[in-house]
């Protein structure tokens, strides 16, 4: 291999005979004059002699061609394999035009590729084509993992691609970009698996109930157990808010999140919020309120001047001291406010408090939050408000000497779909704590992981502060602009971006300097959602009948004319199944034509039997 044409100090060309190159891989330059220069491979095109050189103008031009012949090329009779090489630090002046070139050893590029050990770093793929050089590395960086390539699952056999955790301290968190079907979920799950297996105490939102780590990927040799390493919340049903904790911007969050509030909402719920309220307090209070605006003011003191019973009365007087302490307030403002509350109650949300989170943070656990994305961004603005505060009051305090109570760790925050928690152009609930993290949460040791599909619709000043940035297969034109105004990502990996590989990334980190092509790892866990849709019909369709099969054994045979006697038989027996004469018989024939029951024609009508 040979450096050849016109070179520049951060650019050149290199061809051989003998070897194809491969987009990103790693060369080294033996420049007579300024020593090993390391470049990465950035386009690659092969040549022979049915495929003329000058076919590419923008690739190879005169100058090329003259500098092979001078090199002993034969162009027309030899493959020439040619390749565009970035340098990885400019060079002070031009590379020498013939100056040989060779494939890494590992301890060459050993600075460049692997910036922690795999037990200080988070094991999230293997760098792509970095075979040759993987052959000379450590042992304890060989063979880590497994990895799904052209359809069959193998140990790696490239250099690792290790996240320093260290490195967070200095570039904190981590965005996730890229469409469907691009592996973007599984590259959400494999750093939530490397947090567990580090013990890291961490937040995932999940709306899509798929975060669950207890299905163990089938046909590996090895494979860690998670089952005690996360726990699963349901929000309404495990998890919830504790109404007295409220503060008036919480409870104002909160409401909004259902459906914008109105400026006079927002003003009536300040005046109406008192410390130290109840859920059944403030409810209460809202009833009241409601009732007496629509009654009036003269109509209950003429109530309050009748007979009344002591309870009655009660109720009346309360009504007309809310109405003289409140007499501004528009009764849709209270009828609107009192709707948006009864709403999240009846989601169960102030049934229940996050005293569970806290003690899966405080183990070092993984705590997966689970429900509908309009509850999760609701309860969202709660918890993570909360959780955040409690760190940072026990930072504040260790930093000034004081106690602050009990200790309280460092945690990471992963969500999917984040443009809906912090969305671009219009607020949301959770936008305003997510962006604070984003800004402060490195002095707190607080750290986001964000994966969106759209991230153009992600808010800018929380993209601006995802320092390493993860970009799976991205097809939108406004998606790819976004990203390489936010990345390092040049010009031929933009175009390369719509057609990635599911499960192929570039990862872009101030820690490595430059971007970097990588294939996530073989998730040790699966999803729950795995299965294919037309094999879940398949696989139901399968179930059912065997288990009506099961059911119709004890009544064999089954003549035509008493049907509706082993109907009633079966809906004792599974009342789910709900079955009608006509559904029974078609069932039965059904289970003929899969061969699994027999039908003879009988003087007394159709015999079905085994």
């Amino acid at each position: 291999m040979q450096v050849v044409g016109l070179t520049t100090p951060q650019e050149v060309f290199v061809a051989s005979k003998e070897r194809k190159f491969r987009i990103n891989e790693i060369l080294v330059i033996d420049d007579p004059h300024q020593g090993s220069l390391i470049g990465e491979v950035v386009e690659a095109n092969s040549y022979n002699r049915f495929i003329p050189l000058s076919i590419n103008h923008d690739f190879v031009d005169a100058r090329v061609l003259e500098s092979l012949e001078r090199l002993g090329y034969s162009i027309s009779e030899d493959e020439i394999n040619i390749a565009k090489v970035k340098l990885r630090n400019e060079a002070s002046f031009p590379v020498t035009t013939g100056a040989k070139v060779h494939l890494p050893e590992f301890w060459e590029v050993r600075d460049l590729l692997v910036r922690s050990d795999p037990e200080g770093g988070l094991a999230l793929g293997e760098i792509k084509n970095t075979e040759e050089t993987a052959s000379t590395m450590d042992e304890n960086l060989k063979e880590l993992f497994y990895v799904y390539s052209k359809g069959e699952k193998r140990k790696t056999k490239n250099v690792p691609f290790l996240l320093d955790l260290k490195s967070f301290q200095q570039y904190p968190h981590i965005g996730i970009f890229g469409g469907s079907g691009s592996g973007k979920s599984y590259g959400l799950r494999v750093i939530m698996e490397e947090l567990m297996l580090k013990e890291i105490p961490a937040i995932i939102l999940d709306p899509h109930y798929e975060m669950d780590f207890s299905i163990r990927e089938e046909d590996l040799e090895w494979s860690p157990d998670f089952t005690g390493s996360f726990k699963k919340f349901q929000v309404g049903e495990d998890i919830g808010v504790e109404f007295p904790s409220l503060g008036r911007q919480d409870l104002l969050d909160l409401l909004s999140a259902v459906k914008p509030l109105t400026e006079a909402m927002s003003s009536a719920v300040q005046m109406l919020h008192r410390r130290g309220d109840t859920y059944r307090s403030f409810s209460l209070r809202l009833q009241l309120l409601t009732e007496a605006l629509e009654l009036g003011r003269s109509r209950i003191e003429k109530i309050l001047q009748q007979d009344l019973e002591p309870e009655e009365r009660e109720k009346y007087k309360k009504m007309k001291e809310l109405l003289e302490e409140y007499p501004n307030i528009p009764l849709q403002s209270v009828q609107g406010i009192a709707w948006r509350l009864w709403r999240l109650d009846a989601s169960g949300l102030f049934n229940y408090n996050i005293k569970p989170v806290k003690e899966a943070l405080l183990s070092g656990k993984l705590a997966v939050i689970q429900g509908p994305i309009w509850l999760l961004q609701v309860f969202s603005t709660y918890l993570l408000s909360n959780l955040y505060r409690t760190r940072r009051d026990y930072k504040d305090g260790e930093l000034r000497g004081e106690s602050r109570g009990e200790y309280f760790p460092p945690f990471v925050i992963a969500t999917d779909e984040a443009h809906n928690f912090a969305p671009k152009g219009y607020d949301a609930p959770s936008k305003g704590i997510i962006t604070e993290i984003a800004q402060e949460g490195r002095k707190y040791g607080v750290f986001l992981v964000l994966a969106t599909q759209r991230p153009t619709l992600l808010d800018e000043t929380v993209t601006a502060q995802l320092n390493t940035k993860i970009i799976f297969r991205t097809v939108r034109g406004h998606d790819i602009a976004t990203i390489t105004e936010e990345t390092d990502i040049g010009a031929e990996e933009a175009r390369r971006l719509p057609y990635l590989p599911s499960g192929d990334a570039f990862v872009s980190s101030p820690l490595f300097g430059r971007t970097v092509a990588i294939r996530v790892r073989l998730p040790y866990t699966k999803s729950p959602h795995t299965l294919n849709p037309f094999d879940e019909i398949r696989h139901h369709r399968k179930r059912a009948e065997e288990r009506l099969l099961s059911l119709l054994e004890p009544h064999l045979p089954i003549y035509e004319t008493n049907l509706l006697k082993v109907l009633q038989a079966l809906n004792a027996e599974a009342p789910d199944m709900n079955l009608e004469v006509r559904t029974l018989k078609e069932s039965l024939e059904n289970l003929v034509r899969s061969g699994k029951l027999q039908k003879t024609e009988t003087p007394f009508g159709a015999m079905y039997h085994s």
